[in-house]
Order: C-alpha cells, then structure tokens, then sequence
C-alpha cells in the first residue's frame, strides 16, 4: 500500500529489535518466547530451547489467570499471540496448557461463573485497555475453538465470537468520536497497542482487522505529535512515577524506538522480573513480529520534525461530579446514568462515584456480587458506614466530589508545544484542586532524562512510599490537580486545593502534604542554576526555566533509604509552606537565545507578579491571580475569572477540535483524520475502519 513505510526499512528495524530481545530467553516472560519464536521463525538457524519453558516457567505464566488475579487478560493476550502466531512450533503440553485456559476463561464480568470457595475474581474489567483487551482476547480464542463450548458460560467459540466482535466495534465506534479517556497516556497506549496490534495480525474478521489497524495508526499518531527524542514527555490521563521519570522506563519507549527510531537509548530489556504487569517492549515485540500490519511512513516524519508545531486536542465528554443532588438526573445527550448496558462505558471513564451514577454502581455491585473484590474495598467501608443507604450515600458524594472521584477521566483539552529542542504539555485547567490519584498534568520535555514536572504530593517520602510503586502518591498523580494553562512554549501551574486537608480516617486516603515540588533531575542536564524563586536548566541545546512563589529548595535523599531509580544529584525541589502555589515554566533554545546566559538573564529579569488571596487552609482555595512577563510569548496571565490571557486578551482553553495542529485540522466528533505533510498524506477512516494515501 502506497504510503507505508518500506518494506525493506522496516524488516530491518523488526530485526534489529529482534537481535537484542533474543540476546538471553527467559522462560518465565511470555514476551520474550514470543520474541524468541519470531526469530526462529525467519532464522531457520535459530532455535527454541523448550527444555527451559518447563513447569515452573508455565506456571508463571498462568499465576494470574488461575488465580483471578488483576491483568489476567493482559497474560491471556500474550498466549494467544503465541498460540496463534507459532501452533505448530509449539510442544503439544505447552499447546495443550494454553487451550485449557482460553476455553476456561472468564471473558466477562456478566458471565455466570461458581468460583472455588475462598476466592474472588480481581480482574478490573472495565477500563478503556481492559475493555479492549478482553473482547479481543475473547474474538481470537472464539475464533480458534469455533466449535468448542466454553467453560464459564457453556457458549460456544462461535457465539463468544460473535458477541466480542459487536463489543469490539461498538468500543470502536465510542473511541472514534470521543477519543480516548486516557489520553497520550505513556502507559496504556502501550495496553491499547498490544490488542490494537494482535487484532490487525490474526482476527479472521477482515473488517475488524482492518479497522484495529487504523486505530493503531491513530495511537501512533497521537505518540508521534507529542513525542521528543524518544520521550513521550506530555500530559497523561493515567500515568506512574515508575514510567514517566524517563524515556526507557515508559511501556510505549519500545514502540517509538521501533517506529521512529528517533533515540539512542538502548532497546528496553526484559528480565522476566516483576514489573512484568506492564512489561516494558511488549509494545515493541508485538509490532517487531507483525506480518500484515506495516506503519505509515508519514508518523515517523511528524515524530521526529525539527519544525515548531504546537497541538491541541479536545477527547472525552463531560461529567459534572458537583451538586445538587436531583432524582433520575437527565443528560442532554441522552446518554443514561442507570441502564446496565453502559456501565463498561461509565466505568471506562473511572465515572463510579458521581452521585448520578452511584446508584448504578451500587446495583451493578450488587448485582455481580463484586463487594469483595480489593478494587472495591473503600466502596465496601463506605456503604457500611451509611448503612447502605444510598441517599446518603449520593449526598456524600456529591458534597466530597474534589476528593472521591480521583480517578475521574471526564473531557480533557490538552495543548502541546515542540520544536527541535523541547516539548512542553499541558492538560489545561484540568478538574483544578481536585484529587487525581494518576492524572500527569504537565510536563517539560528536553530529552530521554531531562524532564519536569510539578505535583502536589499525598504522601510524604519514606522507604515504603517513595518506591515508585502505583500507590505512591508522592510523585504518582497529584493529591490535588492543578489548573494549568499554557501559552506556546509558557505554563502557569496554580496549584489551588478544593478542599481542606482531611483528618477523617475514612478520609484519609485523600490527605495531602502541606507542600508542592517538581522533579528536575539535575545530574540528566548539562547545567542546573538556581536564583532565588528561578531553577534554570540546560540539556544540549535546550532551556527550562521553573519559578515557584514559595521560593524552592532541593530536598536530599539518601538513596540507601527512599527510592530514587539510580538518582544521585538533587533532583526534588520543594516548595515548602503550604499546599498553595504558583509555579511558572518556560522553554527556551540557543536558536532563539543564542546562549544560555542570554535566557538565564532574560528570564531572572522578567515580572512576575502573584495575588496572594492568603488561604487559611480550611476550605476551598478563592485562587491565584498570576501575571508574567515572558520574554517569549508576551504577558501571560490567570485567574480564576479569566484562565489565560496574552496581553490582555482573553486566550480560549476550550478548543474543541479533535486535533488542531499543522498536520491536522479537524473537529468535535470527526471520525475521518486526514494526516498531511510534505512526504505525502495519510487518512484514517475511524467509522469505516479504512486507512490509506486518499
């Protein structure tokens, strides 16, 4: 197909990829079989050990599905590639092992299933990935075992077929026009282009195929614009400090390196470890042994284009967790808040906990018998606290709302800016002063390392909270967001809490920390400076430049007793004095400065004024009115009246275009993206599931 990338190009890129991924097997990771098989495949010289996948390596790779466990369908995927890419290869106990689990699988949370006595399903659904995941894990299993019946439900491979291609189209069909409820997330793109991928390689449906396909361009698409030498460095609706402190450590890094070859970072190794949860190349070994799936050669050229381009994308839709509390609330797009049928598309959205729609949760718990299941152990303390009523249970939601809905994905508008240098995001004035246990608000891009960002941490730093695992909410997330704006290559961050610091114990998860801090990660830039309320860094050819109002100070740690991935130099600035703050970033070049000197003096020199509303910390903060003088972009300024303005003029952060950027220019709702650029043109057809030159 005109418009691809060749053919030839990217042979040698899946084998590069291959070469390094098969250096060691390890027999225990399901990914690197795969990419061991793959191998063998075009290398008739080159050989499985199977004597290595013995019973205990199996095991590890059954121990969440036959444990209930959470990410099951994530296992599952990676065996059915295995099953469907390399049957014949296979050791019939190996074959026979895998067939056991796909026809054993529970590949909804509908379905009807007697688990044994002690245990309870923990698998999560509902999510915009795991959504995806299970209907193509339940279409390719349907589609190998047509005839077989299935052990949960007694349907046959067929119907289960059958049923996960109406689920699969209609999660298309919802994504087309709305976009994705984890926007530019640089962990689950990845979990979006495993089944994306899988889906294009072996559905037998060749309109679903066709369609995943286009998706997967869209994903890249999406990776490209917002990606900086390897570094998907951008808003992200659900991100974790273990993935966004640098480059290699994101589950996408493989993909990009593979698709865009835009870094010199080593290929992601797979050691069979245990963050294999998300497993950093699956992404890369997935698309590293496609056949029919071959990216369009237009990506790569906007990934990696020195040209200023600034984007701006409108996804998601709007859910309003505030009161007042109504009976049978109505939506003006029809959309209900208590018909069954659309709870995976409620919960899709973390949408559990708006008042409209806890009584659907409840009866949807209720209903399944979920109550016991860890994912819903504070719903369970909530509801015995009340007595079960849920009245109360509504008000309380509604009146708590900045606090209880932390993993809301409501409607994002989210800008970017980049040139050759540097990339700066934001997801502008994004639910401000609410908790967002995952949300990734904004973050300044320089390279693979040198990255910054600001959060409001939950959670002070300790040998067990500072280990950047998911629940760490010291860097994950922000306990309360801030509302960002940006102009161009300048954001204002204020960080303004909806809500008085809890002391409640049943409030507890939702405390915050009386400071703010970025992470600036002093020893990955050439040259760190501070002057006062300014940090200023240099990495190659780019600058940025952090103020805060409360003047920061580096806090040490000792990486013998809090986490620091392999830190040493200062990289924690804090803010001390409160959970208040004003924080000022700009980008900056030797193109357009000439030296750093130049930009260091230019932005030291520039006003910066701050009205203090002086919060007493016992209620919602009034808000921040901030204006400054960038040397770039003008005046730039915010309040709570006006969130951005430019010298003077009230700046719109409502852009609802789907994309709104020099490659692509399209609006609300379009499902048809027309990708344009000087190598050519490339269309998705996101309805139609079509993509092509025209």
């Amino acid at each position: 197909m005109d418009g691809l990338e060749d053919a030839g190009w990217w042979r040698a890129r899946q084998d590069d990829f291959l070469a390094d991924a098969t250096r060691r097997l390890v027999p225990s990771s399901p990914i690197n079989v795969i990419d061991h098989l793959e191998r063998a495949r075009r290398d008739p010289s080159f050989a499985v050990d199977w004597d290595a996948v013995d019973d205990v390596a199996l095991a590890r790779w059954t121990v969440r599905i036959d444990g209930w466990l959470d990410c099951a369908d994530f296992d599952v995927l990676r065996l059915l590639t295995i099953h469907r890419g390399y049957r014949s290869a296979l050791p019939e106990r190996v074959a026979a092992l895998l067939e056991d689990r796909f026809v054993g699988f529970r590949y909804w949370y509908t379905d009807p299933v007697a688990l044994p006595d002690g245990v309870v399903d923990e698998r999560w659904y509902w999510s915009e990935n795991h959504r995806l995941i299970f209907h193509t894990c339940e279409l390719l299993a349907g589609e190998a075992f047509p005839t077989a019946r299935f052990a949960v439900t007694g349907m046959t491979g067929a119907e289960h077929r059958d049923r996960a291609a109406a689920r699969l189209h209609a999660w298309f069909d919802e994504k087309a026009t709305d976009g994705f409820s984890e926007w530019h997330s640089d962990v689950y793109y990845a979990k979006d282009l495993a089944p994306l991928v899988t889906l294009a390689e072996f559905a037998d449906d060749a309109a679903l195929a066709e369609r995943a396909a286009a998706f997967l361009d869209l994903v890249l698409y999406d990776l490209a614009l917002h990606h900086h030498r390897g570094n998907v460095g951008c808003t992200h609706g659900r991100s974790y400090m273990k993935d966004k402190s640098r480059a290699s450590d994101q589950p996408v890094f493989g993909a990009m390196k593979l698709c865009f070859d835009a870094t010199d970072e080593p290929w992601p190794a797979d050691d069979g470890d245990h963050r294999d949860l998300l497993p950093l190349n699956e992404s890369a070994s997935l698309l590293a042994r496609a056949q029919r799936y071959r990216p369009p050669a237009i990506l790569r050229r906007v990934a990696t284009s020195d040209r200023e381009v600034t984007d701006h994308e409108h996804m998601g839709m709007p859910i309003d967790p505030s009161g007042p509390v109504v009976p049978d609330p109505v939506r003006t797009d029809g959309r209900s808040y208590t018909d069954p049928e659309l709870v995976p598309f409620w919960w899709d959205r973390s949408a559990l906990t708006p008042w409209q729609l806890l009584p659907l949760t409840v009866a949807t718990l209720d209903r399944h018998r979920l109550w016991d299941a860890n994912l819903f152990a504070l719903f369970k303390v909530v509801r015995d606290a009340v007595g079960g009523d849920l009245g109360i249970m509504q008000q309380l939601a509604a009146d708590l709302h900045p606090m209880v809905n932390a993993g809301l994905l409501e409607e994002v508008f989210t800008a970017t800016w980049r040139n050759g240098h540097g990339l700066l995001s934001s997801a502008l004035a994004y639910r401000p002063g609410a908790a967002g246990f995952q949300h990734h608000a904004w973050q300044a891009t320089l390279d693979e390392r040198a990255v910054v960002f600001t959060t409001h941490p939950g959670n002070p730093p300790s040998a067990n909270a500072g280990d950047y695992l998911d629940h760490d909410r010291y860097w994950t997330g922000s306990a309360t967001l801030p509302c960002v704006v940006q102009h161009g290559r300048v954001a204002i961050v204020r960080y303004e809490p909806a809500f008085a610091c809890p002391t409640d114990d049943l409030l507890a998860p939702f405390a915050y920390e009386p400071c703010t801090h970025a992470f600036f990660p002093s020893e990955h830039f050439d040259e760190v400076r501070s002057s006062g309320h300014w940090t200023v860094g240099r990495r190659r050819g780019a600058f940025v430049a952090l103020w805060s109002w409360r003047e920061p100070a580096w806090r040490i740690h000792d990486p013998a007793e809090v986490f620091t991935n392999g830190l040493v130099e200062p990289f924690d600035l804090v803010a001390e004095g409160g959970a208040d703050d004003v924080w000022i970033c700009e980008l900056g070049d030797v193109d357009r400065w000439g030296s750093f000197d130049a930009f260091c003096s230019a932005v030291e020199a520039a006003s910066v004024e701050v009205d203090d509303p002086a919060w007493a910390g016992d209620g919602p903060h009034p808000g921040f009115s901030v204006r400054y003088a960038s040397p770039a972009e003008g005046v730039v300024a915010s309040s709570p009246s006006v969130p951005l303005s430019l010298d003077g003029v009230e700046v719109s952060i409502r852009d609802r275009s789907r994309f709104r950027n020099p490659y692509t220019a399209v609006g609300e709702g379009a499902t048809t993206v027309p990708i344009a650029h000087d190598v050519g043109r490339w269309v998705l057809d996101l309805a139609a599931g079509r993509r092509g030159p025209t």
